[in-house]
C-alpha cells in the first residue's frame, strides 16, 4: 500500500503544490503549525532519515536547496526547518519530509 505522500506525487490526491521539479515536491500541509507550512519531500519513496543509503546524498541536499528557494521567492527573511523521525517524534506519514515554517517567531519546545 503507498502512502499518501506518495499519492499526493502521483497527482492521486489533490495538495497545494508550492514547487515541484524532478526530483522534489513541495505542498502546503494541511494542518498549518505557522503562517507557512510547507512539506518538502523527495519523489523518491524513502520512510524516514533512518532508511537513507549514501546514493541518496544528493537527493537530500536537494531539499535543502529547495528551502532556499521557496525562502527567496517568498522574500522570507528567515525560516524553520524541522525533520521528524519515527512515530516517537511525532512523524505521521512513514515518507520522509522537511516541515518548512515561517512567518512569525516559532519558539522552541
Amino acid at each position: 500500500m503507498e502512502c499518501i505522500f506518495c499519492k499526493i506525487i502521483k497527482k492521486e490526491i489533490p495538495a497545494e503544490i508550492i514547487f515541484e521539479d524532478k526530483t522534489t515536491i513541495v505542498f502546503k500541509d494541511i494542518h498549518p503549525r505557522a503562517p507557512i507550512h510547507f512539506l518538502i519531500l523527495p519523489k523518491k519513496h524513502i520512510a524516514s532519515i533512518k532508511d537513507l543509503k549514501s546514493k541518496d546524498q544528493k537527493l537530500m541536499g536537494n531539499l535543502f536547496l529547495v528551502a532556499k528557494k521557496i525562502a527567496k521567492a517568498k522574500k522570507l527573511p528567515g525560516f524553520k526547518l524541522v525533520v521528524n523521525v519515527g512515530r516517537p517524534a511525532g512523524q505521521l506519514i512513514e515518507h520522509l519530509h522537511l516541515h518548512f515554517l515561517a512567518g512569525r517567531p516559532i519558539k522552541m519546545p
